[in-house]
């Protein structure tokens, strides 16, 4: 009897590491998250585990997340944007001006957000259309949007925003059911729970439909492992974020993004369409796929998205400047990176690159609170970034 049982345990054991090094850059990621919360938590004395640092980490990533959402499909087809930083600070100052002039928040953003794909249409017509390489286009796509920044905000310096309802778009959380005792927030918990029971149900019906086509599954042990640590991950979030005042509106707004962009990319025609693109677009195109209708759609959506990552800073800052939008674009391609998109195009998940995000802004809330200069904290961010490219190319190497 103790001779069978160790010798599941070694079976067990050697699953979990087969396991890991077949999915290692699915799992890496995770893992460096955890890492660097449980050692900024110690380095801080518990700051950055605090539920208010919490709650201002999920709004300061919060527009790095939905640009690196469209980044992510950009990257996908192979091409790339660089101009998303500053499209996002100048359609951020339209908005601005917008309400300064009286227009209300709820029309200033349906405003911001077509421009945004007006943008889109322009650079992709220019990519797919006319044969400009996607580096050539959004480069000068930086330079035209940053000028723009400056004009706009050449007379004032800084636009302030006073309308209530943009400001509480990243700045105030959803409302309360019925407050517990201690001022829990009812309604976040009950969201933790929900987003626990889909997370089973979602992997339960992924093993079963791989079961139903004959291939290999991982054992019960493992998959019930997997679901007990993410369970227990979304709970301590939940529950840090309940006793502070819930969750903040930018991560609706985040997990709304994402959810669209994951049913399109995994469960429609044009998902299989980005993918294939991406893979071999040659291949695609004798295959029938519009190569250049799906190089249009990648463009209008890093645009647009990069529109609503403008409004989520500028409502967070309750203002419009002339530096808003530097370096986002650098935020969000080593997001996509860091969350898995392949170098080579044709792979990524949007759900990796939105972890893929909070690694980037963990890091830089972490260092903010330990007083690390600037200067140290771009070094990091790029040794990082490197780190994780070369990690992409050598571990896809292996499988070859």
């Amino acid at each position: 009897m103790s001779e069978s049982k160790e010798t599941a345990k070694v079976g067990l054991g050697g699953e979990l590491i087969g396991l890991l090094k077949s999915n290692i850059r699915d799992y890496v990621m995770y893992i460096a998250l955890v890492v660097i919360f449980v050692i900024f938590g110690f380095t801080t004395n518990g700051l950055f585990l605090s539920p208010r640092n919490l709650s201002d980490l999920v709004n300061q990533a919060g527009y790095v997340a939905v640009i690196a959402i469209g980044m992510t499909v950009i990257l996908i087809i192979k091409h790339i944007d660089l101009s998303v930083g500053y499209v996002a600070g100048f359609l951020g100052a339209v908005a601005a001006i917008l309400m300064k002039n009286g227009v209300p928040s709820w029309g200033a953003i349906p405003i911001v957000l077509v421009c945004g794909i007006l943008v889109g249409i322009y650079q992709g017509t220019l990519v797919a259309k006319v044969g400009v390489p996607a580096f050539v286009v959004t480069l000068a796509g930086m330079f035209i949007f940053r000028g723009l920044l400056s004009l706009t905000t050449a007379g004032t310096g800084t636009i302030i925003i006073k309308d209530k309802g943009y400001k509480a778009i990243s700045n105030d959380f959803i409302p309360d059911l019925l407050p517990l005792a201690g001022n829990i927030h009812t309604l976040t918990l009950i969201i933790g729970i929900l987003a626990i029971l889909l997370l089973i149900y979602s992997q339960v019906k992924a093993r079963n439909n791989l079961r139903k086509y004959n291939f290999e599954v991982s054992s019960m042990p493992i998959m019930i492992g997997k679901i007990v640590f993410l369970s227990v991950i979304i709970m301590y979030i939940m529950w840090t974020l309940a006793g502070y005042k819930g969750i903040p509106w930018t991560a609706v707004i985040v997990a709304i993004v994402l959810l669209i962009y994951n049913f399109i990319l995994n469960k429609t025609r044009l998902g299989r369409y980005v993918y294939g693109i991406g893979g071999n677009a040659e291949a695609a195109e004798l295959s029938g796929v519009n190569v250049q209708k799906i190089t249009m759609f990648a463009f209008c959506s890093v645009s647009m998205l990069s529109a609503l990552g403008g409004i989520l800073y500028s409502s967070r800052l309750a203002s419009a400047t002339p530096t808003a939008g530097t370096g986002f674009e650098l935020d969000a391609i080593a997001s996509s990176y860091i969350g898995g998109v392949s170098v080579n195009g044709g792979i990524g998940r949007v759900t990796n690159t939105i972890v893929g995000a909070f690694v980037i802004m963990s890091l830089t809330n972490g260092m903010n609170l330990m007083g690390i200069d600037i200067s140290y904290q771009y070094i990091v961010k790029g040794v990082i970034f490197i780190l994780a490219v070369a990690f992409d190319i050598i571990t896809r190497n292996k499988r070859k």
